[in-house]
């Protein structure tokens, strides 16, 4: 179907109810099971069905509304991307794409493989893509993903084949990377709304997926079936399991058990630090690493914390004392060893240790200037500024999103910050369903946030927080720090780049819009007799239940 057609069909039934350097990236061979391509495909699926458990919550499958790794775990697996990693790799390559290329510094220009169609059976074109990035510019969901796109300014659909992206600056250096990211799913152009999001229900029964699985059952939070979809072209090839059901669980400790069982074959995200040293013990199940990359944080909302911008004491130089303070006394260590076991490790910048460019801007400016807290310090920050103790702080944290152990994790917190009378801390917990939805409407003052990365790249540690209008919603606004994240996605010389990256980091540990203090490892179990786990845990930070079989 042509793009002028699927316009005026979808219009019917509307009515009835990137570098001076040219970047190119080519369609590769295939390269075995690591790989993971279309030429791996013959190798055939596995006649059982595996059954996945995850105590992650989805918001919404709508792409343009969810920027949580609970909904990508699932647009991962049914929706279609022009770009994508392979198994056990963290680069990009074409997916949906047969090419993508920077045909001029601000033009990226991508050629679809051709007779790509949704499982529903309507083609996916490039009016298709040009559809699925104009609507998350329009839509631009307070809890989704189009602050990824600030350096997008338009979407040409030349032909059925042929896609411009027409960027604000030029040689953007991680573009392709968005591409493979959250923003980055095309969607039915026939079946979802270009102005705003489109329930759940809506595009399960359309079944307006082309990634490699579709849903074949979908009950919210509670189980979601899927089934290999026999049209996917994609990079990853036929999945190793033709059926997937995916349970949820509100409590860990459920989880543990029935994986301990062999009632489900796949634990992911999230099992207690103490449950996971205890199933590394069991011979009934497999303990899979992956590479690390999530970090935990305090995020404070500029308008409504102690001494905001909205407040009735509104002071900048007392709220910023006060984000200080926190940053004195937070206890990395304690934290680390006694909540989870050395599974996460103390933090001590914005960007994850072993990326390219990540320094430890925080450990030299607060504290004891060595890692670990200085109450006396705090207590001079918070004096100096005039700010009388105890502050009162109103502190959240998500009781399901991030692990059973959130609670320990902020009950220790709050211990910390009250210790020497400096604080008195209000602890509150929400579900994260809405929990997600209040976060971005200044409910809460300071919360706990955690950040699972899009790509392996400092600039997914940097653009969606620090930014004017960025993911956190918190109304923080440097405009030097704007300019530089700008400057830095944009700058081809390596050394250039990460020395912005660094002067970044120092200029919003000054600010401490957030205060980071933890990163983890990625960590799945399985049963004995299951394979591809560690395939697709992997630096692409994206669990694909394609690579996954039982022996």
């Amino acid at each position: 179907m042509s793009s002028v057609a699927k316009n005026r069909r979808r219009a019917l039934a509307a009515t009835a109810g990137i570098a001076a350097t040219a970047l190119v990236l080519a369609a590769c061979s295939g390269n075995g099971n690591d790989g993971g391509s279309t030429d791996s495909a013959d190798n055939g699926s596995s006649g059982g069905a595996l059954t996945i458990g995850t105590t992650d919550k989805i918001v919404t499958l709508d792409p343009a509304g969810s920027y949580d790794n609970g909904s990508l775990a699932v647009q991962t697996q049914v929706f279609e991307f022009l770009m994508n990693s392979p198994y056990g790799s963290s680069d990009v390559e074409p997916d949906a794409a047969e090419s993508a290329e920077f045909t001029s510094p601000t033009e990226y220009t991508v050629k679809l493989k051709d007779g790509l169609k949704f499982a529903n059976g309507h083609a996916l074109t490039a009016s298709d893509v040009k559809f699925s990035f104009d609507r998350q510019l329009k839509i631009a969901a307070p809890d989704g993903p189009s602050s990824l796109l600030y350096n997008l300014d338009s979407t040409d659909a030349v032909d059925d084949l042929t896609v411009v992206f027409h960027l604000k600056a030029a040689n953007d250096q991680v573009f392709p990377q968005i591409l493979a990211s959250f923003p980055g799913a095309i969607v039915d152009e026939e079946v979802l709304s270009p102005d705003e999001l489109t329930p759940d229900q809506d595009i399960v029964k359309a079944n307006a997926f082309a990634g490699q699985y579709v849903i074949t059952g979908y009950d919210f939070n509670n189980l979601v079936s899927y089934k290999a979809n026999p049209d996917y072209k994609g990079l990853l090839g036929k999945p190793k399991t033709d059926e997937i059901n995916v349970k949820y669980y509100a409590d860990s400790s459920n989880l543990k058990l029935e994986i301990q069982q062999g009632d489900i074959d796949v634990a992911i995200r999230s099992l207690a630090a103490t449950d996971i040293e205890d199933l590394r013990g069991d011979d009934n199940v497999k303990v899979v690493d992956g590479p690390g990359g999530e970090i935990r944080y305090i995020t404070f909302n500029f308008d409504t914390q102690p001494y905001g911008t909205q407040t009735a004491e509104a002071d900048p130089a007392k709220a910023l004392a006060v984000r200080q303070a926190v940053a004195d006394l937070i206890d990395r260590q304690e934290l680390s060893d006694q909540v989870y076991k050395g599974t996460y490790t103390p933090l001590y910048s914005f960007v994850a240790e072993g990326l390219t460019g990540a320094n430890e801007a925080l450990k030299g400016l607060y504290g004891d200037g060595k890692g670990g807290p200085d109450a006396a310090k705090a207590k001079e920050t918070l004096s100096a500024a005039g700010v009388t103790t105890p502050v009162k702080l109103s502190l959240q944290y998500s009781n399901d999103h991030y692990g059973p152990s959130s609670g320990d994790e902020y009950g220790l917190i709050k211990d910390q910050l009250e210790k020497d009378g400096l604080f008195a801390v209000d602890l509150q917990t929400t579900e994260w369903v809405q929990y997600s939805k209040d976060r971005v409407a200044d409910v809460y003052p300071a919360y706990q946030l955690g950040w699972f990365p899009d790509y392996s790249d400092a600039d997914n540690y940097l653009t969606p927080f620090f930014l004017k209008d960025n993911f956190l919603a918190n109304h923080y606004d440097n405009p030097t720090v704007n300019d530089m994240i700008l400057q830095q996605a944009t700058t081809p010389d390596p050394t250039e780049r990460t020395a912005l990256i660094g002067q970044i980091q120092d200029a919003v540990a000054k600010d401490l819009s957030t205060v980071p203090y933890l990163q983890g490892a990625q960590v799945a179990v399985v049963g004995k007799n299951v394979n591809g786990a560690e395939d697709t845990l992997d630096a692409s930070f994206k669990f694909r239940y394609g690579a996954l079989s039982k022996g």
